[in-house]
């Protein structure tokens, strides 16, 4: 475990500490998020396991993967949810008069997401796509999403695709992208457009935003407990220094 430019560094993982103040906006950086779900869907996905661990910043979406270094190392990271981040770059460029990309979901909800964008944050300038909604996207698809990117140019670009599909993109093309910073933020497009609501603040300062999920779409539920579940049990063996 080592801290360094504002980020706890430890098994691989490049978590931010504190605040995405430590993310420079004159290069080029992947910002990934990191949950008990995402950690999960890792153990048994390598590409999504390489799209975390070469990250240049992973931000603390699932407030349990906050044990792994406060009960291992004794450090504790605030919590960064994919909304927080997408509120901290849209006020960033609304200072700066900055340029932010929308990558993913549907056409409307892209149009409801660019309309309330101009009413509070006119000073930003705002372009998207929605590519096809299919498991995995083949060259031609992920050619018509750089060239969208890089005809816009723009200082941050948020990807809303859910995991692992967003992560593993983000990772992956950053190369080729014409973009300071990427960041995937999942069911943020939905919050914004108003398409389903995001839980309550009680909710969410609990750490318990899940579990109000449940009752909301239960499916996502069923699909995300195993993965859960594979981090508690690693995050076990290894405090109990069973596994490395």
């Amino acid at each position: 475990m080592e801290e360094r430019n504002g980020c706890l560094c430890f098994d691989g993982y490049t978590l931010v500490k504190e605040s995405l103040d430590c993310v420079p906006m004159d290069g080029k950086a992947v910002v990934n998020t990191i949950s008990p779900n995402s950690y999960g869907i890792s153990q048994k996905d390598a590409e999504m396991d390489q799209a975390l661990k070469g990250a240049d910043y992973l931000i603390l979406d699932g407030v349990y993967f906050g044990l792994w270094p406060l009960l291992r190392y004794g450090k504790k990271a605030h919590r960064i949810t994919g909304w927080d981040s997408f509120i901290y770059y849209l006020e960033r460029m609304q200072e700066t008069g900055g340029k932010v990309f929308l990558l993913g979901s549907t056409p409307e909800t892209l149009r409801k997401m660019t309309s309330r964008i101009r009413v509070e944050y006119p000073a930003v300038r705002v372009d998207s796509y929605s590519p096809p909604f299919k498991p995995e996207f083949d060259p031609e698809d992920n050619r018509r999403m750089v060239e969208a990117v890089n005809s816009f140019s723009p200082d941050v670009l948020v990807v809303g695709m859910t995991a692992p599909k967003q992560e593993k993109w983000a990772y992956f093309n950053m190369p080729f992208l014409q973009a300071h910073v990427s960041i995937a933020v999942g069911n943020v497009f939905d919050w914004y457009a108003g398409n389903t609501r995001r839980p309550g603040k009680f909710w969410q300062k609990a750490g318990l935003e899940w579990f109000v999920r449940i009752f909301y779409r239960p499916e996502i539920f069923k699909r995300n407990i195993s993965n859960q579940m594979v981090f508690f049990r690693h995050l076990a063996l290894k405090l109990l220094r069973i596994k490395k």
